[in-house]
This record gives C-alpha cells, structure tokens and sequence, in this order.
C-alpha cells in the first residue's frame, strides 16, 4: 500500500470506528472492541472482516508505526467503504458476481484523495506530514471542544419494538442468553421483560462469573446521565434487584458500577424486617479485592406492605439514575404512583473509572430458592453532558 492509500485507510478506519462507537478512534482497540465492531459491520453491510485484522489494523494506526506496515485487501477496504458510505446490505456471493471491482473502496478513496497530494521530495513529504499533524491536532482540539463544551446527544429507548433485529438497529447487544427467558421478553408490549435469573457479576469462589440476558450498549460519552425506569418490580426473595451495570469492559472482570433496586434480608446475624432497598457497589475488579456498597437505602418494608397494601403503590413507577461528572458519580431513585416522580440523590461518590458499556439487568445471585420473577423496564436514556 502506498503512502497516499495509507493516508486515505487510516482515515477511512478512522470513520468507521466513530460511526460504530460515537468517538474517535485514539488508541489501539481491545480484543472485545474489535469484536463488536466487527459484529457491527456485518450486521450493517452483510460482508465479514477478521476483528484481528482490525485490532492490528489500529495498532498501526494509532500505536507504534515501527511495526510492519498493514496492507488490508480491496475487499476488506470496500467492506468499510460499504459501512462508512452506507452502502446497501449485500453477501459475498452477490457482491463477487455483480460488484467484484469493489466500487465503494474506489469511490472512498476518489473522495478522500482529493485533500491527499503525494509529496515529490523529500522536503514536500516533510511539509505534508506537518500539515496533516496540525489538522489532525486541531480536529482533536475541536473534537475535544465539543465534548467538553457542548451536549454530545442522547440515546432514548422506550421499548416498543424489543425484537433481535430491532434492539440490535437500535445499538444494544445480548450477552449469556438464556433462550427460555429471553423468548419472554414482550410478554406485555410496550415493555421489555427481564427476569431475576441464576447470576452474578460478583459470584463466590463456587460460582461462574456472569449475568444472564445482560442486554449491553456502548457508552459513547466521557460524562453522561443514564436513567431506567420500571414497572411495579419489588423483588420478593434474598438478592433479587433489576437496574442498570457500568462495566469497563465486556467480560465483568474490569471496574463496575452497579445501582439496583434490590431485596435485602441479610442483617449479618442481627434480626431485623426485611426490606427493599435502593443498592449501589462498586467494585474496582477481579483481583483487587471485594466490591463496596456505597449505598444502602431502604423504600420499603414487604412486612409493613403485607399489613397494608396500599404501601406497594411507592413502587409502581421506579426510575434509577446515574450522573458521572469527570470522576464523580451521583445516584439518584424516583418512586411512586406518578410516572413523574422526582428524582432524590441517594449518594454521591468519586470513583475513578471510565465506563466503556452499559447494560441493564435482573438477578437473583445463586440462591435457587429464590424465586424468578420479571423486572419490566418501560424506557431507557443516555445523555452526554459536558464535563466541567
């Protein structure tokens, strides 16, 4: 590949991986990042692209340019040309019988390489390189800009459509899926049924790490506000909560962030009622000791509600939500009758960590007496903020 198609890659992945995860590409990507985009290219356009190829593709890129130099095929380049130009969804076989001279990569390329010139010396390389660094410094500096000064967007879902096709155009993933469950999901429309399944993301030495029918998405901005809100869910057992996971990396080992309306009824030999409680734990990952409960917060006491059953109208309408400002994370719960409850912190708390993915849950740990019952989420937000 010569200098100038090299330019013109660097920037077409450039592109590809800003539309797939909503921010620029600044250093090489993970083995699930890849992945994920990977997934993500052939959802979009039907073709295939190795995630290893994409992972070396921006080591090169954006590491150490020491390495050999990547030389990607046309295909793999008309595969992301397709992604970024929005091409119409084709397979291998349709593409090699009627679209074999690989028009997207060209008419990339014809496009791009038009602010590309080849340098003729020595001394225009030279000149060319500098000019490149300083657009490319002043993009990141506008970049950065905009992230910092202004509202980057927001990312709204009511579930009204909650089929595999439909949640996956809408940008969320599925992760350990019980079949079984996940089939129930529109059990009543308009809402996205989640049930209280064997799981963990802190199991005991005994356990396997993992939540089922972990639905995940993205999270595209440095500081943001995420809020779920749910219907009439007051868990009933040891350990069952539903709400809403930050986690650094796809396989629950790295830093998380839990917030969850959760059952608690362990009171370390104390005997006192059971109650349901807004939780929040963080956990700074395998290997580096314990989670910490951050927030213990009691709404409601089942006994007190067995008397008196109008108790159980505070849970009707539940919404948590997560505000991170720089390392900072407020917690906040709105609960009653009104779907328009005002939200009231529960805790605030700095915590250093970069959330990569969100996901929304239910569990009931490893308690098989506990019984499974559905946590019916009715609308789900993300919104950037700006971070000063």
């Amino acid at each position: 590949m010569n200098e100038s198609d090299s330019l013109i890659f660097a920037s077409l992945l450039g592109e590809a991986y800003h539309k797939c995860f909503g921010h620029t590409l600044d250093g090489p990507v993970s083995e699930t990042e890849s992945k994920l985009f990977c997934n993500k290219v052939l959802d979009v356009t039907g073709l295939s692209i190795g995630w290893k190829s994409v992972k070396n593709y921006s080591i090169f890129i954006t590491g150490n340019k020491s390495l050999k130099e990547e030389n990607p095929s046309v295909a793999t380049l008309d595969t992301l040309a397709r992604y970024v130009l929005g091409a119409p969804y084709t397979t291998e076989i349709k593409r090699k019988t009627d679209e074999s001279h690989y028009p997207y990569w060209f008419l990339y390329k014809e496009k791009a390489g038009r602010s590309i010139t080849l340098p003729r010396s020595v001394k225009w390389r030279h000149n060319l390189l500098m000019t490149i660094g300083i657009v490319a410094v002043s993009a990141t500096f506008i970049f950065w800009l905009n992230i910092k000064l202004k509202r980057p967007g927001e990312f709204t879902d009511n579930f009204a459509q909650v089929s595999g096709n439909a949640l996956t155009k809408r940008g969320w993933f599925l992760q350990d899926t019980d079949t079984n469950y996940w089939s129930k999901r529109a059990d009543i429309p308009g809402q996205l049924s989640l049930y209280t399944l064997n799981g963990d993301n802190w199991p005991g030495t005994s356990e396997k790490q993992g939540i089922e029918n972990l639905l995940m998405r993205p999270v595209p901005y440095d500081c943001f506000t995420a809020e779920v809100h749910l219907n009439n869910f007051v868990p009933r057992a040891e350990w069952q909560q539903a709400g809403i996971l930050l986690l650094e990396d796809t396989t629950l080992t790295g830093k998380s962030i839990r917030l969850s309306i959760a059952y608690n009824d362990n009171f370390g030999g104390y005997k006192k009622p059971a109650e349901v409680i807004i939780q929040a734990i963080t956990c700074l990952g395998n290997g580096f000791g314990k989670p910490e409960e951050i927030a213990h917060q009691p709404i409601l006491f089942p006994d007190s509600a067995k008397a008196n059953p109008a108790l159980l109208a505070t849970m009707r309408h539940s919404a948590l939500r997560i505000e991170k400002l720089g390392n900072r994370f407020r917690f906040l719960y709105a609960g009653g009758e009104a779907e328009n409850g005002a939200f009231k912190e529960v805790v605030s708390r700095e915590f250093e960590m970069h959330p990569k993915y969100i996901g929304i849950f239910a569990l009931k740990g490893f308690k098989d007496s506990t019984v499974i019952i559905p946590a019916r989420f009715t609308f789900f937000r993300i919104a950037g903020s700006p971070c000063q």
